[in-house]
Protein backbone atom coordinates (compact mmCIF):
# COMPACT_ATOMS: atom_id res chain seq x y z
CA UNK A 1 0.00 0.00 0.00
CA UNK A 2 1.26 3.49 -0.84
CA UNK A 3 0.39 6.34 1.50
CA UNK A 4 1.61 9.84 2.26
CA UNK A 5 4.58 9.90 4.61
CA UNK A 6 4.19 11.55 8.00
CA UNK A 7 6.80 12.90 10.44
CA UNK A 8 6.57 9.67 12.48
CA UNK A 9 7.96 7.82 9.41
CA UNK A 10 11.22 9.82 9.44
CA UNK A 11 13.34 7.18 11.21
CA UNK A 12 12.12 4.31 9.02
CA UNK A 13 12.72 6.39 5.88
CA UNK A 14 16.19 7.34 7.13
CA UNK A 15 17.06 3.71 7.87
CA UNK A 16 16.04 2.68 4.34
CA UNK A 17 17.86 5.67 2.86
CA UNK A 18 21.14 4.71 4.57
CA UNK A 19 20.83 0.96 3.82
CA UNK A 20 20.06 1.71 0.17
CA UNK A 21 23.01 4.05 -0.23
CA UNK A 22 25.28 1.46 1.37
CA UNK A 23 23.91 -1.23 -0.93
CA UNK A 24 23.41 0.60 -4.24
CA UNK A 25 26.47 2.85 -4.17
CA UNK A 26 29.05 0.34 -2.88
CA UNK A 27 31.86 0.52 -5.42
CA UNK A 28 30.52 3.82 -6.81
CA UNK A 29 31.28 6.00 -3.78
CA UNK A 30 34.12 5.69 -1.22
CA UNK A 31 33.49 2.88 1.28
CA UNK A 32 34.47 5.07 4.24
CA UNK A 33 31.80 7.61 3.26
CA UNK A 34 29.12 4.91 2.96
CA UNK A 35 30.16 3.25 6.22
CA UNK A 36 29.94 6.57 8.06
CA UNK A 37 26.34 7.32 7.01
CA UNK A 38 24.09 7.85 10.02
CA UNK A 39 20.42 6.95 10.19
CA UNK A 40 20.03 9.30 13.15
CA UNK A 41 21.44 12.21 11.17
CA UNK A 42 19.25 11.41 8.16
CA UNK A 43 16.22 10.99 10.44
CA UNK A 44 16.65 14.57 11.63
CA UNK A 45 16.67 15.81 8.05
CA UNK A 46 13.65 13.67 7.18
CA UNK A 47 11.74 14.94 10.22
CA UNK A 48 12.37 18.51 9.05
CA UNK A 49 11.43 17.74 5.45
CA UNK A 50 8.26 15.86 6.34
CA UNK A 51 7.35 18.52 8.92
CA UNK A 52 7.57 21.16 6.18
CA UNK A 53 5.19 19.18 3.97
CA UNK A 54 7.75 17.78 1.50
CA UNK A 55 5.74 15.55 -0.87
CA UNK A 56 6.86 12.04 0.09
CA UNK A 57 5.09 8.68 -0.08
CA UNK A 58 5.93 5.35 1.50
CA UNK A 59 5.20 1.81 0.37
CA UNK A 60 4.13 -0.32 3.33
CA UNK A 61 4.24 -4.07 3.19
CA UNK A 62 3.23 -6.30 6.07
CA UNK A 63 2.90 -3.22 8.27
CA UNK A 64 6.46 -1.97 7.68
CA UNK A 65 7.82 0.70 5.37
CA UNK A 66 9.57 -1.03 2.48
CA UNK A 67 10.45 2.01 0.38
CA UNK A 68 9.76 5.65 -0.31
CA UNK A 69 9.65 8.26 -3.04
CA UNK A 70 9.80 12.04 -2.82
CA UNK A 71 8.79 14.36 -5.67
CA UNK A 72 7.70 17.93 -6.25
CA UNK A 73 8.64 21.08 -8.17
CA UNK A 74 11.94 20.74 -10.02
CA UNK A 75 14.88 22.60 -8.57
CA UNK A 76 16.33 25.11 -11.02
CA UNK A 77 13.85 24.35 -13.77
CA UNK A 78 11.05 26.38 -15.34
CA UNK A 79 7.48 26.20 -14.06
CA UNK A 80 5.71 23.09 -15.35
CA UNK A 81 8.62 20.75 -14.59
CA UNK A 82 8.45 18.39 -11.62
CA UNK A 83 11.23 16.33 -10.12
CA UNK A 84 11.58 12.94 -8.48
CA UNK A 85 14.03 13.83 -5.71
CA UNK A 86 14.57 10.34 -4.28
CA UNK A 87 13.28 6.81 -4.66
CA UNK A 88 14.66 4.00 -2.53
CA UNK A 89 13.61 0.47 -1.53
CA UNK A 90 14.81 -1.92 1.10
CA UNK A 91 17.49 -3.89 -0.78
CA UNK A 92 15.64 -7.17 -0.13
CA UNK A 93 12.54 -5.72 -1.87
CA UNK A 94 14.26 -4.89 -5.16
CA UNK A 95 12.75 -6.76 -8.09
CA UNK A 96 9.28 -7.23 -6.57
CA UNK A 97 7.58 -4.34 -8.40
CA UNK A 98 7.48 -1.97 -5.43
CA UNK A 99 9.83 0.50 -7.12
CA UNK A 100 7.61 0.55 -10.21
CA UNK A 101 4.58 1.17 -8.02
CA UNK A 102 6.28 4.02 -6.16
CA UNK A 103 7.51 5.61 -9.41
CA UNK A 104 4.08 5.33 -11.01
CA UNK A 105 2.53 6.93 -7.93
CA UNK A 106 5.02 9.82 -7.89
CA UNK A 107 4.57 10.46 -11.61
CA UNK A 108 0.79 10.44 -11.14
CA UNK A 109 1.08 12.93 -8.27
CA UNK A 110 3.29 15.21 -10.37
CA UNK A 111 0.83 15.02 -13.27
CA UNK A 112 -2.12 15.72 -10.96
CA UNK A 113 -0.24 18.77 -9.66
CA UNK A 114 -0.14 20.17 -13.20
CA UNK A 115 3.45 19.40 -14.16
CA UNK A 116 3.96 18.70 -17.87
CA UNK A 117 7.42 17.11 -17.60
CA UNK A 118 9.50 15.56 -14.88
CA UNK A 119 13.21 15.18 -14.30
CA UNK A 120 15.45 13.24 -11.97
CA UNK A 121 19.20 13.06 -11.41
CA UNK A 122 21.14 9.79 -11.17
CA UNK A 123 24.81 8.93 -10.80
CA UNK A 124 26.20 8.35 -14.28
CA UNK A 125 27.90 5.19 -12.98
CA UNK A 126 24.67 3.79 -11.45
CA UNK A 127 23.84 1.29 -14.20
CA UNK A 128 21.13 -0.47 -12.17
CA UNK A 129 19.31 2.78 -11.40
CA UNK A 130 19.59 3.98 -14.97
CA UNK A 131 18.12 0.71 -16.29
CA UNK A 132 15.22 1.07 -13.85
CA UNK A 133 14.45 4.61 -15.05
CA UNK A 134 14.81 3.68 -18.72
CA UNK A 135 12.46 0.70 -18.28
CA UNK A 136 9.92 3.17 -16.84
CA UNK A 137 10.18 5.37 -19.94
CA UNK A 138 12.64 8.01 -18.69
CA UNK A 139 15.44 9.11 -21.03
CA UNK A 140 18.75 10.89 -20.44
CA UNK A 141 18.36 14.39 -21.88
CA UNK A 142 22.05 15.25 -22.24
CA UNK A 143 22.40 17.40 -19.11
CA UNK A 144 25.06 16.45 -16.57
CA UNK A 145 26.65 17.98 -13.49
CA UNK A 146 29.59 17.18 -11.29
CA UNK A 147 28.94 16.82 -7.57
CA UNK A 148 31.06 16.14 -4.53
CA UNK A 149 29.80 13.36 -2.28
CA UNK A 150 32.16 12.93 0.62
CA UNK A 151 35.66 12.86 -0.86
CA UNK A 152 34.43 11.69 -4.27
CA UNK A 153 33.78 13.73 -7.39
CA UNK A 154 30.88 12.13 -9.21
CA UNK A 155 28.94 12.94 -12.34
CA UNK A 156 25.16 12.95 -12.32
CA UNK A 157 23.06 12.79 -15.46
CA UNK A 158 19.56 14.15 -15.84
CA UNK A 159 16.67 12.00 -17.00
CA UNK A 160 13.39 13.42 -18.26
CA UNK A 161 9.91 12.18 -19.10
CA UNK A 162 6.71 13.72 -20.41
CA UNK A 163 3.73 13.76 -18.07
CA UNK A 164 1.20 14.54 -20.77
CA UNK A 165 -0.49 12.13 -23.15
CA UNK A 166 0.93 8.64 -23.35
CA UNK A 167 4.55 9.61 -22.74
CA UNK A 168 7.09 7.54 -20.90
CA UNK A 169 6.80 6.96 -17.19
CA UNK A 170 3.38 8.57 -17.17
CA UNK A 171 1.93 5.33 -18.42
CA UNK A 172 4.18 2.70 -16.87
CA UNK A 173 2.21 0.06 -14.99
CA UNK A 174 2.53 -0.51 -11.30
CA UNK A 175 3.36 -4.01 -10.21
Amino acid sequence: MIRAAVVADARAIADIHVRCWQHAYRGLLPADHLDALSSEQRAGRWRALLGSGAPTWVYTRDGAIAGFVSAGPARGEPEGVGEVYAIYLEPAMIGLGLGRALMTHAVGQLRASGFEQAILWVLESNALGRRFYEAAGWRADGAAKDERIGAAEVREVRYRTSLSGDGGAATSRSG
